[in-house]
């Protein structure tokens, strides 16, 4: 089969279409023919060496997928050959065929292309995740989410108002805070404007954020605890802005009761990610069939130009997710 591939770490310069050897579905997974695939932020440090893939999962990037069913591993019975789905992978996005456990196939709705199907697990299952196994957010609270405009932060948005709660939004540009509150936020805050801390006090009436997304980690951390309310949850997303943090006073986090939480998706065990898989379908599926929630697409590139839509993602361009379809 092709995929992109790469020949040594780098910039988008290194990805390039090869031939691969075709994977085969081993008892319990299925061979998905891919049709689209999406952009993660993983991608790009995985491609600069930064980001290896777990023990035994595929050297080639790509963290999601749509596709149709090609084959059946033993013991399959949930899916049929032909069914269109979607699901989350440790890698191996970025190719013509990848090998799925049947328990991670999300069905597809008629109602979604395969584009849009791509743009579906990495962002809606990490958006979950964070928002109701660790966040345990209720109805009537406030969540904070930085980067508001990226494919995790567009989906958040929308499951919080799924779940009856509020979004506030901090992201870089008036169209992005634009593209936010059109999915539901209740305000947004151009972070080149400087410290979003009464931002977030005016908008929760001086309590504080009871959840914080936070993707850069160490230049927002104090204002973030200084933003968080009484009994709220900082949830650490990514680090993009570096990892490590001086002056950390324990004090502010004992005195307002405090929790901090680091996460990541892709590290979690097999058996996780398909209890996760089944919990989001749960609690979102007739929403995403009926349209009242949708996954953002920035671009949809055809995959041979992949150091393209490389490079827009590291520009910080993109509103959602940047999509590759995948072609003959």
């Amino acid at each position: 089969m092709l995929a992109v591939i790469m020949k040594q770490f780098g910039g988008p310069e290194v990805l390039e279409i090869g031939e691969v050897q075709t994977p085969q579905p081993g008892p319990g997974e299925v061979l998905v023919r891919v049709r689209a695939t999406a952009l993660n932020r993983a991608d790009l440090l995985q491609r600069r060496g930064l980001y290896p893939p777990p023990p035994g999962a595929s050297e080639i990037l790509g963290l999601e997928m749509a596709g149709d069913v090609e084959a059946l591993g033993p013991g399959v019975s949930s899916v049929s050959v032909g069914d269109r789905v979607a699901a989350l992978l440790p890698g191996g996005g970025y190719a013509q065929y990848a090998v799925v456990p049947a328990g991670m196939l999300i069905r597809l709705p008629d109602t979604l292309s395969y584009e849009q199907g791509a743009a579906i697990p990495e962002t809606f299952l990490t958006a979950y995740l964070n928002l109701f196994v660790l966040g345990r957010l209720s109805p009537g609270e406030t969540v904070l989410v930085h980067a508001g405009a990226s494919g995790v932060g567009t989906s958040a948005i929308q499951l919080i108002r799924l779940a009856g709660a509020h979004s506030i939004v901090t992201a870089g540009s008036a169209d992005k805070i634009a593209k936010c509150l059109e999915l539901g936020a209740k305000a947004g805050w151009n972070y080149h404007d400087g410290s979003f801390v009464d931002f977030v006090r005016r908008e929760t009436d001086g309590r504080g954020a009871d959840i914080i997304f936070d993707f850069v980690g160490a230049p927002y951390f104090h204002d973030n605890l200084r933003a968080l309310a009484v009994d709220g949850r900082l949830i650490v997303i990514g680090t993009m802005g570096g990892t490590k943090v001086d002056g950390f006073d324990l004090g502010q986090i004992l005195a307002k009761r405090q929790q901090i939480i680091g996460t990541a998706l892709r590290s979690r065990s097999l058996e996780a990610k398909i209890e996760l898989t089944a919990a989001f379908v749960a609690f979102a599926y007739d929403a995403l069939a009926k349209g009242e929630i949708a996954p953002v697409i920035d671009q949809v590139y055809d995959w041979r130009e992949v150091r393209a839509a490389h490079e827009r993602m590291e520009a910080n361009q993109n509103i959602g997710k940047i999509v590759l379809r995948v072609t003959e």
